[in-house]
């Protein structure tokens, strides 16, 4: 397990689809004045050097963010996305790209607060330093980082003093185990904390693991949830490779099957490899 770093993958089609519907959700939740606690059960590094190290050796960015990076004709809101992570990246060069906590960290406010579990630790070395050089040192209130397991963790913090929260569950899926420990740290925490906004997301391989977890989420009755997928090319006739990713939503803002209407079906032209590529959108919110 300790061996999944997410610098090889960073600002890949995955990354694309995950942090522009993080932003959304954010952004939605911020707009209401009670504070509110962002939680991410798999954190990473914080920030991913694109031009050096582990991302330059497969490079998947070049097929991921690289293709909106210069292109003046997206919708509003992929157009934000884009925005925003040019204004870490100063000199217009493509060279950084942030995880999930480093888009929590843009978007959030002064009151709100981030829970951030990374079991690595390296990677927790590195998030540490990120958020110390962001201002918030590891004596921050605003900011508590845990070297530890995600799943253990959210029993522990759920439900939030604020009682306002969006989850992000982002396991690397490199043990079987994983996607029987999503569903299952799913299931814990809605009993926990019914009204949090929670984000799982999940790889699209050719293995039965991913559709059984599609299907099992499907069955859970929630009252409202929104399931998103994008496929960039057809699945390689071996079986190996990610061809897409999806992401189930659980208590979604009521605005983001519209947002997604407008976007998908761009990101499937603008990222799609092949006549293999696609997206799926379905939901349920009253």
């Amino acid at each position: 397990m300790l061996s999944y770093r997410h610098a090889f993958h960073a600002g890949n089609h995955a990354d694309v689809l995950k942090h522009f519907v993080l932003m959304q959700v954010l952004q939605h939740a911020t707009q209401k004045d009670k504070p509110l606690w962002y939680i991410d059960t798999h954190a990473g590094a914080g920030m991913y050097a694109l031009d050096k190290g582990y991302a330059t050796q497969n490079a998947e960015y070049e097929t991921g963010l690289a293709r909106l990076w210069n292109r003046t004709d997206m919708p509003v809101t992929l157009a934000d996305y884009v925005a925003l992570l040019k204004k870490l990246n100063p000199d217009s060069r493509l060279k950084r790209y942030p995880g999930s906590p480093g888009f929590a960290q843009a978007l959030l406010r002064h009151d709100d607060r981030l829970r951030l579990f990374e079991l690595h630790p390296n990677d927790c070395k590195l998030l540490r330093q990120f958020f110390k050089e962001a201002g918030h040192p590891p004596s921050s209130r605003k900011v508590i980082i845990e070297t530890a397991d995600g799943f253990a963790g959210l029993k522990a913090i759920l439900p939030p003093p604020s009682r306002r929260a969006v989850v992000l569950i982002d396991p690397p899926y490199e043990e079987k185990q994983d996607y029987r420990r999503v569903l299952d740290a799913l299931k814990d925490s809605l009993q926990r904390f019914a009204t949090g906004t929670y984000i799982l997301w999940y790889p699209l391989l050719q293995r039965p693991e991913p559709r059984q977890l599609h299907e099992k989420l499907q069955k859970l009755g929630l009252p409202s949830w929104l399931q998103v997928t994008l496929s960039v090319q057809t699945p390689a006739p071996e079986g190996f490779g990610m061809h897409g990713s999806g992401l189930f939503i659980v208590n979604p803002p009521w605005t983001l099957p519209e947002t997604l209407g407008e976007v998908m079906p761009y990101l499937v032209n603008v990222l799609g490899q092949d006549a293999g590529a696609g997206f799926s959108v379905e939901h349920k919110i009253p």
